[in-house]
């Protein structure tokens, strides 16, 4: 009686088990239904998706934007090269055309450090903001010289750093397909002392002891920024021959250099 009390029990349970079992099956084929009557998501048409090339929030498509507040800037720069010719060439009006540098000066700073706190560097502003600084250097070389305030000899100094740098950005771009260097501090120090070099150069052309003071400084920043122009070509040439001979890697985005952003 025993033995037949305790069956009992046990097929019972198995029943309830049973019956859950069966009961569950239902409910898992209705979810299975609806799991296959879903249709998966799929990004809107001609909205590429993330970490696609080309897309918003890749760094390639950030870098190919035009209208930003540095290439602005950069244009204005460049716009102002013809004004400053015409002012230091045509009425000789001097004061105007330091202010008009230092302007530029200010305003190349500041698209560097706007391009970099709102992440606004594009490949357009690699090329407008080195452009920009050599012509101003070529601009004011040259109004210097037709007015005889440099040697046309200083001139010609800076031009040939200038072609021979070109020449091994050209290399560069035929052999190699790209043709700017990792940026050089020196170069940019070079930048800036020439810079400062021809304004005070051009303030140093008035008598008095003013005239003097700024006469000095003047062609002290322009030893030290010549000086430094071609130690930072020399650095150039030297990253130039080590890319060409396989000693050094290319790179595969190349950043702004002194260059285009290339060799300043």
């Amino acid at each position: 009686m025993g033995q037949i009390r305790g069956g009992g029990r046990g097929s019972g349970e198995d029943a309830a088990e049973a019956g859950l079992s069966a009961g569950s099956e239902p409910a898992r084929a209705d979810e299975a239904r609806l799991e296959a009557a879903t249709p998966p998501e799929t990004p809107a048409a001609g909205t590429p998706s993330a970490g696609t090339p080309g897309s918003p929030g890749t760094p390639d498509a950030s870098r190919d934007r035009i209208l930003t507040i540095p290439n602005g800037l950069s244009v204005l720069r460049l716009i102002g090269v013809p004004v400053f010719l015409w002012l230091v060439l045509g009425p000789h009006l001097d004061g105007w055309a330091v202010a008009l540098l230092i302007l530029s000066a200010a305003t190349d700073w500041l698209d560097g450090k706007i391009a970099r706190a709102f992440n606004q560097q594009s490949k357009l502003g690699e090329a407008l903001d080195p452009a920009a600084d050599r012509l101003y250097i070529a601009a004011t070389l040259v109004a210097l010289a037709v007015r005889n305030i440099i040697p046309w000899w200083l001139l010609g100094l800076l031009a040939l750093r200038e072609l021979i740098v070109a020449g091994a950005l050209g290399l560069l771009k035929r052999k190699l397909g790209f043709g700017t260097l990792q940026v050089s501090f020196v170069g940019k120090t070079a930048t800036l002392c020439l810079l400062y070099a021809f304004p005070l150069l051009l303030l140093g052309t008035y008598a008095g002891n003013l005239g003097e003071i700024t006469r000095i400084l003047g062609w002290a920043f322009a030893a030290w920024g010549t000086a430094l122009y071609w130690w930072a070509a020399a650095l150039y040439l030297a990253q130039a021959r080590m890319l060409l001979t396989g000693r050094l890697t290319a790179p595969v985005n190349p950043g702004p250099a002194d260059t285009p952003r290339g060799a300043a």
